[in-house]
């Protein structure tokens, strides 16, 4: 019986631990691709990145909070978490389908790089820019865009969350 109660308290750590683990990692390979491989981001492509830059913190302070008396709390979070991600996973269906054109992307996606303020950077930033559609994707993996592999991601992200943040509320009754 103890044993059986030990292992529920850690269920939120393990979900949440790999939660974070996954969420680093998507972020780490979304800028690995942009920075070594040169894959130059849309606008859609950035927004979408945002749900991953909030989450690492959250998810960060959500595991130290469930090994103490804010279980609540962190089963709070965890849930801000499976929320954000679900939203993350719409914007990556709407980008997808945009891609695979079931429906128009935005009207004001261009390239997500930013430009130099200096006339000779700017010149320099002009003529190296590949300027990026939202519309257009630019590697598929498995016949999947980055935006679809965004969408695969962030439902695991969430659902982990999910999880983590049932485990940690259970825990704290």
């Amino acid at each position: 019986m103890a044993l059986a109660a030990h292992a529920e308290r850690g269920a939120d750590y393990r979900y949440g631990a790999v939660a974070l683990f996954m969420t680093t990692g998507a972020i780490l390979a979304a800028l690995g691709f942009q920075y070594i491989g040169g894959y130059v981001p849309c606008m859609l492509c950035l927004i979408e990145r945002y749900a991953y830059y909030a989450a690492v913190p959250v998810l960060f302070v959500a595991l130290a909070l469930t090994s103490g008396s804010y279980r609540g709390l962190a089963a709070i979070l965890f849930f801000l978490v499976a929320l954000t991600f679900l939203a993350n996973a719409g914007l990556g269906v709407y980008h997808a389908g945009a891609e695979w054109k079931f429906w128009p992307g935005p009207e004001t996606c261009g390239g997500g790089e930013s430009l130099s303020t200096t006339a000779g950077g700017l010149l320099n930033d002009i003529q190296g820019i590949k300027v990026m559609r939202c519309d257009e994707a630019s590697f598929r993996f498995l016949g999947i865009s980055f935006a679809g592999w965004n969408v695969v991601s962030s439902l695991l992200i969430m659902a982990l969350a999910l999880r983590a943040g049932l485990a940690a509320s259970a825990g704290r009754r």
